[in-house]
Order: C-alpha cells, then structure tokens, then sequence
C-alpha cells in the first residue's frame, strides 16, 4: 500500500483500504506510540510532520515493518488495543490537515484517545474512541438479515429471540459485571448473550422443559469472566423478585429484558398462567403489566428496560398489541426513550410461503407483518 500525495502534498495513507482488513486489531506498545506522538507535536514543518506520519504507518503495518518496537502481537507488556483501520483514519487526518495547529490538534485527539478512557455511568463505551463502535446501531430502524447463529444459539424453538437485540441493549445499556434480569428466557438467548459479555444474568422461565434446555445451552457457552447465569423455573407474575436476588446476593438488577408472547399468535404451552393463553387482548394486558410492576420494583432508578414486542391480526382488524403494552408500561414509572422497529422477514411461518401470503394479502386487504417493536424505557 503506498503513499499518494495530492496536489497539496498531505499525505493520504489509507490509499488502498481493500489489502487491509476492517477487523484487524492491533496490540500496539503504549509507551512508544505515545513517544512517537509527542516527537511529532513538536514538529514545526508541515512537510516533516506528515512524513513521520508516513514512517508511523509503515511501521504499522506489519511486525516485517516495524522497525521502532511498535506493535505487541501477543498482548503483552503495556500495550494499547485498537482497530486497525480506525487507527489509520486518525493518522489520515493529521496527514491531510493543512496547518500544523490544526495537524496537533489531531495528534492531541488520537494522544487522548490512547490514554484517556470516558464512559458514561450505564454502559463501557470509550467515547474518546466512539468511531471504534460502528456495529453498535444507534438509529431506530434495524434491518437484520438473519439471526445471530454462532456459539450455541439455536432457531429451534418457535418465537425464539433474536440474539442481536438483547447484544445490543447490553452493550448500550450495563457495564461489565453488572445485572440483566431477563422475565422471559425461553432458551436463553439474553442470558448467553450477557455470559458472553461478562454480564451478570438471571432469568425466569414459566415450562420446566424449556427452562431445562435454556440451562444446558447456557452451560455449553464458554463462560470466560466467571459471571453468574442462572435460569428459575417460575412463574414471572408471581415469583418474589427481591427474594429471587437476594439468592444470588443483589438486591437490584441494572437492565431488564422482556420478550414475551405476542398474546396468542404462539401457543407456548397449555398452562393458564402462560400469556399466549389470555384470555382476550386486556386480558394480556392486565398479566403482562403485573409483571412489569413486579420486576421494575428491582430494577435501579435511571436504569433502562428493553421490551420486545410485535402487533397481531385478529378477524380482519389490525391489533396493535405493542403499543397498547408500551401505554401500560408508561403507567408504571418509565419514560419512553426509543421506539426500534426490527425487521420481521425470518418468520418461520412465512419463510416459505411468500406468494401464498401475498395472495392471501390481496383478497384480504391487509398487509403482511415483517416487524416488530423494541421499546427502550428508562426508569424515573
């Protein structure tokens, strides 16, 4: 990959991004690179400056390359973790600033970057280093093209989450060694997403069969930070959630996860308690904002609550099931921080039958669900 230099002589290093790999991570040495950062804000040509850009990315590139002990491949010593990519780009602006205040001031920006961490008081995003987020989605329309099937995840059980929902409210939404509480676990998608970003999880599963599984799927995912994941087989509307923490020693959670039936378009089970077996849509309502009541008491003040819900059909009339559910829960002492609309095109019961439902469609004057809600509450 060589140097282009325009008509205005900065260099643009990143001049051919397809030999570099987007997900390449560097171990880079801390102490060294910030060396060669501070040697270069005391530069007072233009010219010079940016050809010690030149030199920081060959020497970058490759451990063939670098001549000045910059990278640290194994992770070990006083090293800095970084993209790749990312890093280029910073040095990409001060090759192409046009001053060298203006260069500095980049140069300070990328010094900051590499010592200074500030994170908010819910999540563990560096924002010095916030462009390093890009697969942290931050608009309300989510377009995924199909579920998560890595590690142990499974589409096996009908209505099963989608694992990118509960990946991405984690990551925004808690910190590491933190709570999630998870009111319908099914088979664990929340609870080994948490396991895999070193969340503390503890979930409730009404079928004991279910709950059976969501532990050994749970036990099968590699669980490197020794967090706590534990499944209860219990009933959500009725289990004492302080005494359900107070098991694990917590006395609060800081997210709570709901994915529950969309009423009755599945039916889970044959238990009167389970929500697909209300028995009417106020039904529903009444059971499903018992239990948010019931486990927003253990939630922390300030502390978001991510509930997944879809709209049904019933005898020609469009229910707007996931709506109705939010109006109860803003009766119960959140405000509404985002309504997400996902992509529902993977449906099982759709899937293979998309001219049959664009017929039945036509001659009914419908038209057919492919989405479904992710409401973001915050607890006043």
């Amino acid at each position: 990959m060589g140097v282009k230099v325009d008509q205005k002589g900065a260099g643009l290093l990143f001049s051919d991004p397809g030999t570099q790999s987007s997900d390449r991570r560097l171990f880079v040495n801390k102490a060294k690179l910030l060396e060669v950062i501070g040697d270069l804000k005391q530069e007072v040509s233009l010219s010079r400056l940016r050809n010690g850009i030149v030199g920081l990315e060959s020497n970058l590139r490759s451990v063939k390359t670098d001549k000045i002990g910059l990278l640290n491949i194994d992770g070990n010593g006083d090293t800095v973790e970084i993209a790749h990519r990312h890093l280029l780009d910073q040095l990409n602006q001060v090759a192409e600033a046009h001053t060298v205040e203006r260069a500095t001031y980049y140069l300070e920006r990328l010094e900051k970057a590499m010592t200074e961490v500030r994170t908010s008081k819910i999540n563990d995003i560096n924002l010095n280093r916030w462009k390093e987020y890009e697969d942290i989605r931050t608009d309300s329309l989510w377009i995924i093209g199909k579920r998560d099937g890595t590690g142990v995840h499974s589409a096996g059980y009908w209505g099963n989450f989608i694992p990118q929902i509960p990946n991405q409210m984690i990551r925004r939404y808690t910190k590491k060694g933190e709570w999630v509480l998870d009111t319908f676990v099914g088979c664990g998608t929340t609870l080994i997403e948490s396991q895999r970003l070193s969340r503390n999880a503890i979930g409730i599963e009404l079928q004991a069969e279910v709950a059976e599984r969501a532990r050994e799927l749970i036990r099968a995912e590699p669980n490197r930070s020794g967090v706590v994941s534990k499944v209860i087989t219990e009933d959500s509307a009725q289990i004492d959630y302080p005494q359900m923490l107070d098991g694990v020693g917590q006395k609060s959670v800081q997210l709570l996860i709901m994915h529950p039936p969309y009423f009755d378009i599945i039916k889970f089970s044959k238990d009167g308690r389970d929500l697909s077996n209300a028995s009417s849509v106020d039904a529903f309502l009444e059971m499903i904002s018992s239990i948010v009541e019931r486990a927003a008491a253990v939630l922390d003040k300030g502390r978001y609550f991510a509930l997944v819900i879809g709209d049904k059909y019933s005898k020609g009339e469009w229910i707007p099931l996931g709506f109705l559910t939010m109006n109860e829960v803003l009766k119960r002492g959140f405000s509404l921080k985002s309504i997400i609309v996902k992509n529902f095109e993977e449906t099982s019961a759709k899937r293979n039958q998309k001219e049959l439902w664009h017929y039945r469609a036509l001659v009914g004057g419908f038209y057919i669900f492919k989405h479904e809600y992710v409401f973001v509450f915050k607890k006043k």
